[in-house]
């Protein structure tokens, strides 16, 4: 057994051994002494701090394996291929591997020296897997995301409820509960939940001295964010509400000379990895993204993270800006937001969930489609297509695959990570080719037309292609669309890939209708009214101002700090001194004198800040200095 000073030797080799650093980062030196000496640990450590460190080093300097809880599908199979590029034998058992294989891995766990073994908690809930996992030598239980434990975090699975169980098999073995943001009700609550005994709890602070939040109201974004990037032309990240926007805001920057890339769930690994590339390796400035976008991202000089739309919650938001400025040096988390965003919001985040009545519709809906009796259905596997299924039925697509989604989490159904079979699509020939063909071949004209408005950009990039959305806009049918794709691509005219993912959908339970329901609605009502109580906060935190944006979101964290951080859009844009206001009123008055403008332009020349222009602005108009003209230009009054 190794003295504590050892230990932090030895766990001090390791990572300069494995991970080339010298020293560790805060608190995770402490974590990994905790765990050693047998305690069950809780690590609060916000983005960037290092987690997966904290159980990895301690896991390889003891005999056994460490048994990796995580939600996070891409996460587990990045972290294993990190691990095995480090020749430590990892495993993580994901969806989509069958039973015979699955078998096979847990005997490679238990018989051939491995050191980590990555599962989703809904795996827990498989006795078979639950009873070779028990024979297993366990030397550390990690719980990644572990705030999906507690009902009042902002991503809740019941199936992690279900990991305090180990406690009963393992009850040497230390948990260690690691999150990047929780509020203190919900560590709390983490705590209850997973049954930790006394357990240490490291908490880093959420403050970041070196990052100014910012949040602007704007009528155009596009001119903020263009004059955002030019003013600082390192490293960003701007991120979007859907795929689509990925590359339409790619490609405008592009055209206005600012070198972008985008990213999105929707991207072959061969797409992703080459435009990850192509930003962290600073052949491009900025990366346009979906929240799909972060994992495991580990790029110090990040200059400015920009939010586009509203995010769904102050987590993740949290997690996203915090992106930006890891080096230490300043940064910028900028929102931009215009009046419609609280609607666009609603729309996006609320109007999407589904209520219980919703949820039993669609749940009894897929019973019938699969045709399924009442009593039986249990561990029946079918293949499923999310599109097709809607469109039957008329179901709306996202509120759809929420409540299927929520059926996943619960363990009433299994859904496979991709739902529908992908189509792509590119031109390849020049658009008065297109023309020409079309004019040439009026039945395919409808399905073409319907592509090139519905795809923007598909002549620069392959599209993935939603083929019941296609048919319906044509007023095809979708088989037929299909057809028409293919005798494109043979002549040339696209290239067109179809690809039929192994979907699934398994039943995990015998089909009882309402009373399957009954018993996990309270769930749905809780994460609805959290999802409710979530936006609000969001809204809140952008249209407050009284309060320094850095200390709102220490507060919602639980933190309080009497100081404001100096930095922020609410402490820069308190208002200039009298003296330094009438400043500006004077080099307005100056410029007005050669010729009328409008306040863009007033703005750029003298390089002041919206909000001081708009406040010197308003002294001259009640003053009768100045007046506006209907094409919104100011000028001196006559």
């Amino acid at each position: 057994m190794l003295e504590p000073f050892e230990k932090m030797q030895e766990s001090e080799s390791i990572l300069k051994k494995y991970w080339k650093h010298d020293r560790f980062r805060p608190l995770q030196k402490e974590i990994i002494d905790s765990v050693l000496s047998g305690k069950d640990t809780f690590a609060l450590l916000p983005t960037g701090g290092g987690k997966s460190v904290c159980f990895q080093i301690p896991a390889l300097m003891q005999e056994g394996i460490c048994l990796v809880i995580s939600p996070l599908v891409a996460l587990m199979k990045d972290q294993v291929a990190n691990l095995q590029k480090l020749d430590i034998k990892a495993i993580a058992l994901t969806g989509g591997i069958q039973s015979e294989e699955m078998i096979t891995l847990l005997d490679n766990c238990q018989f051939g020296n491995y050191k980590f073994l990555y599962l989703s908690p809904e795996r827990l809930q498989s006795d078979w897997i639950l009873e070779r996992i028990k024979n297993l030598p366990i030397n550390l239980i990690a719980i990644d995301e572990s705030h999906c434990v507690s009902q009042w975090g902002h991503d809740f699975r019941p199936a992690y409820l279900k990991i305090s169980n180990l406690k009963t098999h393992f009850p040497k073995t230390p948990f260690l509960a690691l999150t990047a943001s929780a509020t203190k009700t919900v560590l709390e609550d983490t705590i209850v939940q997973l049954k930790l005994e006394t357990p240490v709890v490291f908490q880093q602070s959420f403050e970041r001295p070196n990052l100014a939040y910012m949040v602007f109201e704007v009528d155009d974004k596009w001119f903020r964010m263009e004059q955002i990037l030019k003013k600082y032309p390192n490293p960003s990240i701007i991120y979007v509400r859907n795929r689509k926007s990925c590359l339409d805001v790619s490609s405008q920057l592009q055209a206005i000379g600012i070198r972008s890339t985008y990213y999105h769930g929707g991207l072959s690994s061969k797409e992703k990895e080459g435009n990850m590339a192509l930003w962290m390796d600073e052949k491009v400035q900025v990366i346009v993204a979906t929240n799909a976008f972060g994992m495991g991202i580990d790029k110090s000089n990040v200059k400015t993270v920009i939010h586009i739309a509203l995010p769904e919650n102050l987590e993740s938001y949290y997690q996203e800006a915090g992106r930006a400025g890891r080096d230490g040096e300043k940064a910028f988390a900028v929102i931009l937001t215009s009046p419609s965003d609280r609607i666009h919001a609603e729309s996006q985040f609320l109007a999407v969930l589904p209520d219980k009545a919703f949820l039993t519709n669609v749940y009894i809906k897929l019973c019938n489609y699969f045709q399924i009796a009442y009593g039986e259905g249990i561990d029946e596997r079918f293949s499923f297509n999310l599109n097709q299924f809607c469109s039957q039925y008329q179901f709306p697509i996202l509120k759809t695959f929420n409540a299927i989604q929520f059926l996943d989490r619960q363990g009433i159904v299994t859904l496979s990570q991709e739902y529908s079979q992908k189509v792509m699509v590119q031109f390849i020939i020049p658009s008065k080719e297109v023309i020409r063909y079309m004019s040439l071949n009026q039945d395919d004209e409808l399905v073409i037309l319907s592509l090139l408005r519905t795809y923007s950009g598909i002549y620069e990039v392959s599209a993935a292609i939603n083929l019941s959305l296609i048919a319906k806009k044509s007023n095809t049918e979708e088989h037929k669309v299909a057809q028409i794709l293919a005798r494109l691509k043979e002549k040339e005219i696209i290239d067109y890939q179809a690809k039929n993912n192994d979907t699934s959908l398994v039943f995990n339970d015998v089909r009882e209708d309402e009373r399957t329901i009954n018993r996990v609605s309270k769930y749905l009502e809780n994460q609805n009214n959290q999802k409710k109580l979530q936006l609000e906060s969001v809204l809140n935190y952008v249209s407050n101002k009284k309060t320094c944006k850095s200390n709102l979101l220490l507060s919602y964290f639980g933190e309080t700090k009497s100081e404001n951080c100096g930095i922020c859009s609410f402490c820069t844009e308190q208002p200039l001194a009298k003296k330094d206001i009438q400043t500006v009123i004077e080099k307005i008055v100056t410029l007005l004198k050669e010729a009328p403008l409008n306040s863009r332009e007033i703005e750029i020349i003298t390089k002041n800040s919206t909000e001081d222009i708009i406040f010197a602005i308003q002294q001259l108009l009640e003053h009768d200095v100045i007046i506006v003209k209907p094409n919104n230009q100011y000028a001196l009054k006559s």
